[in-house]
């Protein structure tokens, strides 16, 4: 083809501009740098698309250099990575059919049909040895187009089912595949211009995951994996893993006895033991306490409603693949709530409201339940029926920029108390399908983004991603391992006072709307004590440690001084548990380590004469003898 008259403006690294004729290809952008910005290029965005660096270019453009170490060029890095995992796995194991293979969070995975086999944990080995030969090959990817028809073709003549279905789903009339080598895969691309690049990966697990994520559809096998640009990176990438595992919240919730799932009871169902509900009484607690302090009404709600309630809030049309079967009550239809919103609407117009009431804050612990895949559940994170720190504030128009700001305060307040201190922030835009007006979005938006300015959350806006109902802010907490958990959330709503006709008595004597703001400071409380364990490690702070002090006596001759001790330590306040087991000294003190209780007082003897104590601190270890009073003094100073 020719090249055209029209001009492509290649925005450099350094920001400077220059044009080159329509019909050139990025590699020729990249051959006017420099070799050591050469090597760092992977790919192009052309009027915000990524394209291959081989891609010819016939139209007006601005073109951009994507660069191997950008967040783009490591998606990019990544996804050629599962791209030589899958051309491993063909090479490795016969009859394998391909299904996706796309980038996730540090990582990969890619889906395989293999009938005649299932993997285990030495396969892993075997095919990061077969990918190290691919990589050292260096072989090209090359980009290709074809017509759907010859496509389909393709892959029927490979035996790849999955890559035909993805196919006929097409609208466009053609597709694109990769080769690297004799293999060959369905993709859009980008990708790396040869496997060369890749200098750092590690295949971590298997697992088994329906295809398109529907229980309908056949089980394959995922292989999850991670790459990254040098040795150094993967190491320690690797390690941070290691220590998730230990603190993986599931696991804690077992040793420590904080609460169990058990299938005969339902998958995604919690059983809260006494330590764990311990801690969450606590929670609890404090959450009341601070909310009284703010002046919220605090409710009780029942557990299901007649199904009438859902269709008019809208979750029977909305959410129905999330709800329970409905149960029949007396010839009437019931459902067990998955939202505790109707229901405080319904105590708001329990009478006519002035505006001079308003704001109105209503807040509960609310559990509701929600049917999720047995596929998707996971610990404390992922169940079926869980408890929201829900409240909902009804206000005027020129009231919620102030609520919005007060709520963020409680929420940071409240985060900060449980130890968390970095945050990323989202504030969630209009989407394309939504309720209400243009003027009532702008209002809403507007004070959001304005309450966050006034806080001391910095902030991203996410275009587009609002509730269909309202613009939201979404709040994720950084645990202690960096990692993000999705927390608070804040959101406007204009749907549900609309259908529920909620208003209130403005100064004109006319009835006026009111808003509502919906939010949720922890979540769910099961989310966030799963977050707290696996923050902490299992070894909580003081004022939340189910058990704060054990006390252990080191023979039947000191039992009556640790009961003693135990005794005053309790009227204290303090939670304490007593060991007067006939055991071995060390097996008792393995033991409290192992249940990672704050302080342990080991009463011998000598202690029981001088009537003190030896003290063992989880975070300090061994610490001098003292007397009662003063251990009492110091632990309640923090010192």
């Amino acid at each position: 083809m020719e090249k055209s008259e029209k001009k492509i403006t290649l925005i450099s690294p350094e920001g400077l501009e220059k044009n080159y004729d329509c019909g050139v290809t990025s590699a020729e952008f990249i051959n006017d740098l420099e070799m050591s910005e050469q090597n760092k290029i992977v790919a192009v965005k052309i009027n915000g698309a990524l394209f291959d660096l081989s891609s010819p270019i016939y139209k007006d453009a601005q073109v951009e250099f994507i660069f191997l170490d950008s967040p783009e060029g490591l998606e990019i890095y990544r996804h050629t990575t599962s791209h030589i995992m899958a051309q491993a796995v063909n090479d490795i194991f016969k009859n394998v059919s391909l299904a996706i293979g796309p980038v996730i969070q540090d990582g990969f995975y890619y889906d395989f049909d293999i009938p005649d086999h299932t993997f285990v944990p030495e396969d892993l080995e075997r095919i990061e040895k077969r990918m190290q030969e691919i990589i050292d090959d260096n072989k090209p990817l090359i980009r290709k187009i074809l017509s759907k028809k010859d496509a389909i073709k393709l892959f029927t003549e490979n035996n790849q089912p999955y890559k035909i279905e993805l196919i006929n789903e097409f609208e466009n009339d053609t597709v694109s595949i990769y080769e690297q080598g004799d293999f060959i895969d369905l993709c859009r691309g980008p990708h790396l211009p040869s496997t060369g690049w890749i200098k750092a990966f590690k295949l971590l697990s298997t697992a088994g995951a329906y295809w398109r994520g529907s229980e309908k559809n056949k089980m394959l096998q995922r292989i999850y994996g991670t790459s990254f640009l040098d040795r150094k990176t993967l190491r320690t990438h690797l390690a941070a893993i290691e220590e998730a595992k230990k603190r993986d919240h599931r696991k804690l919730g077992k040793e420590l006895g904080l609460f169990s799932i058990e299938e005969e009871v339902g998958p995604g169902l919690i059983l809260w033991h006494p330590k764990g509900a311990l801690v969450r009484n606590i929670i609890e607690d404090f959450w009341k306490k601070e909310h009284y302090k703010n002046n919220y009404d605090l409710l009780y709600t029942p557990h299901i409603a007649r199904s009438d309630l859902w269709k008019t809030s809208g979750h029977w049309e909305f959410y129905r693949e999330n709800l329970f079967s409905p149960m029949e009550v007396e010839d009437k239809e019931y459902l067990i709530k998955p939202m505790n919103c109707p229901f405080h609407i319904h105590i708001y117009k329990s009478h006519l409201r002035s505006y001079r009431e308003l704001p109105i804050k209503y807040a509960e612990l609310g559990t509701v339940y929600r049917y999720e895949r047995s596929g998707v559940l996971h610990g404390l994170l992922r169940v079926r029926g869980f408890t929201q720190d829900d409240a909902h504030i009804f206000c005027r128009p020129d009231q919620i920029e102030n609520e919005i700001k007060e709520v963020l305060d409680l929420t940071l307040f409240i985060l900060r108390s449980f130890g968390f201190e970095r945050f990323d922030v989202y504030l969630s835009t209009r989407p394309e399908k939504y309720v209400g007006t243009l003027e009532d979005w702008e209002t809403a938006t507007n004070a959001l983004a304005n309450a966050l300015e006034a806080s001391d959350f910095g902030y991203e806006e996410d275009p587009g991603e609002g509730v269909f109902y309202g613009p939201k802010i979404d709040i994720k907490i950084r645990d202690s391992l960096g990692r993000a958990w999705q927390c608070s959330t804040i959101q406007v709503d204009f749907n549900l006072p609309q259908r529920f006709e909620v208003t209130y008595i403005d100064s004109d004597n006319n009835h006026k709307p009111a808003i509502m703001i919906h939010r949720a400071l922890m979540g769910s409380l099961e989310r966030f004590f799963g977050c707290l364990v696996e923050h902490y490690g299992g070894a909580f702070p003081m004022w939340l440690a189910p058990v704060q002090i054990k006390v252990l006596a080191i023979s039947d001759k000191t039992h009556d001084y640790a009961a003693k001790v135990a005794k005053r330590l309790r009227e204290e306040g303090f939670r304490v548990d007593i060991d007067l087991r006939n055991e071995k000294l060390g097996f008792k003190i393995r033991e409290a380590q192992t249940e990672k209780i704050p302080y342990m007082l080991i009463l011998g003897e000598k202690e029981r004469d001088s009537e003190s104590l030896a003290i063992r601190s989880r975070d300090k270890g061994r610490m001098d003898n003292m007397d009662i009073e003063k251990f009492i003094s110091m632990v309640k100073n923090g010192l």
